[in-house]
């Protein structure tokens, strides 16, 4: 039996964009809320982009190190179906939002805490996502690294692999790291937070057609 992973398109800021990416046919989209981020967005920007996705489209949203009632207060206004806890949250956090029925991303790290090391910590998540870990930002920061190193976690949850994704090393990324997803924001951007439909599409086209068994 062959597969190919579950994609998610971050860092969205435009309602307009955003559909043209859901188009596309990605499994979910990711919105940032941390305001160091130059793909931050509003409440507002967020709710709008919720309510116009459609329903196969996940929207997710991505925070770094915000109380557990921030989260749920802005998962509930925005109708975000999913979370991605982007920074040094706790197992409980995690469990504490999956009761709430959200899907529950949490990243791990090749390079700081959480370490890839610790995914035994949140093997109650619906997904670990995992990326090297340097740059100026938590995330976004197109630092490729040795994605092999993911197939050496011990979790049996589902990881989504991301950091320094592109058309260039995406097929060959798949393929060794074997993973249940992929995640890429800043390598298919027009500018910070807006989409390059053209670089989207071409991701979109290589990573469905690349399997593994």
């Amino acid at each position: 039996m062959t597969a190919s992973p579950w994609i998610k398109i971050c860092g969205l800021t435009d309602v307009d964009n955003a559909l043209d990416v859901a188009a596309l046919g990605p499994d979910a989209i990711g919105l940032v809320f941390f305001e160091k981020s130059p793909r931050n967005v509003s409440i507002g920007q967020a709710g709008t982009i919720c309510a116009a996705l459609p329903d196969s489209i996940m929207p997710v949203g991505v925070f770094v190190d915000e109380p557990y009632e921030k989260v749920l207060g802005i998962a509930q206004t925005c109708a975000l179906k999913g979370v991605q806890l982007h920074g040094g949250e706790s197992p409980d956090m995690v469990a504490r939002l999956l009761d709430q029925g959200l899907t529950v991303i949490k990243g791990l790290f090749a390079t700081r805490p959480p370490y890839l090391s610790q995914a035994p910590e949140y093997s109650h998540a619906s997904y670990l996502l995992i990326e090297y870990g340097k740059g100026t930002l938590p995330g976004g920061n197109a630092e490729s690294w040795d994605y092999e190193i993911s197939r050496q976690l011990d979790t049996d949850v589902p990881v989504i692999l991301a950091g320094g994704l592109d058309a260039d090393n995406v097929r060959e990324a798949i393929q060794k790291a074997r993973p249940a997803g992929v995640d890429i924001s800043s390598n298919v951007e027009a500018r910070p937070g807006f989409k390059d439909i053209k670089k989207v599409k071409y991701f979109i086209r290589l990573t469905r057609s690349t399997h593994y068994i």
